[in-house]
């Protein structure tokens, strides 16, 4: 089994190594594009922030080898309500929620342009698979290329996305790369912080990762499981 795991910054891509456990070497790899971190089945790239910077590095560490499962992996925003800091979530569907036009009438998604698409579907029977094991919360992760700093932007998000659970910034970028390559995609995001008004002070950041590595540390027996009994029928 060999899964590739994007995150955004090398905190993040230490915290799913880590996962691996003290005993477990971590090799380096360099592919064009991208400097992978082996840790037992995942390889981890720190691909920037961002969807685009996502998306290229994915694609690059695609392009190197290949692999049964991508997944999106950090920290990020959770909504009141429904993912409080300090909980897991997953992406029950990964969301592009800033991708379209602003109009006189509001912002409109870019597939009502009549182009493009919005969301990626994870496997569902992965996704149920990875809340019981993790007791995640799932629903729609956001994709945004600005995040939210106001109570006002956040209750807009909602109402547009009244499934979101989270938001962050690389999702989106990953999944399509993802797509491109035949690969299915999965997002997983530990909460250091509420979506809203921007207050650094609150963020939980050092809780979040460490959230994110005992994730990590129970996904190996549940990939396995899937990809050898489910795969064929998600």
């Amino acid at each position: 089994m060999r899964v590739l795991v994007v995150t955004a910054v090398p905190v993040e891509r230490d915290a799913v190594t880590r996962a691996s456990g003290p005993d477990r070497a971590v090799s380096v790899h360099t592919v064009p594009g991208a400097e992978l971190h082996r840790a037992g089945p995942f390889d981890v790239v720190a691909g920037g922030a961002g969807p685009a910077a996502a998306a290229a590095s994915a694609a690059f560490a695609l392009a190197s080898d290949r692999y049964d499962l991508v997944i999106s992996a950090g920290i990020g925003g959770g909504f009141d309500g429904v993912a409080p800091v300090g909980s897991l979530v997953v992406a029950g569907r990964i969301t592009a929620a800033d991708l379209g036009a602003e109009t006189p009438a509001g912002f409109v998604p870019v597939t009502d342009l009549g182009f493009g698409r919005v969301w990626h579907f994870p496997p569902r029977s992965l996704v149920k698979a990875v809340v019981a094991a993790t007791r995640a919360v799932t629903g729609d992760i956001l994709t945004v290329s600005t995040v939210t700093g106001s109570a006002g932007h956040a209750a807009a998000l909602l109402a547009a996305h009244p499934g979101a659970v989270a938001e962050a910034m690389e999702g989106f970028g990953v999944a399509e790369a993802a797509a491109l390559t035949g690969v299915p995609c999965l997002e997983i995001r530990a909460i250091s912080n509420a979506v809203g008004p921007r207050d650094r002070d609150a963020w939980r950041i050092g809780d979040a990762l460490t959230k994110l590595t005992e994730a990590f540390g129970k996904l190996t027996p549940v990939l396995e499981g899937w990809l050898h009994h489910d795969h064929s029928n998600t």
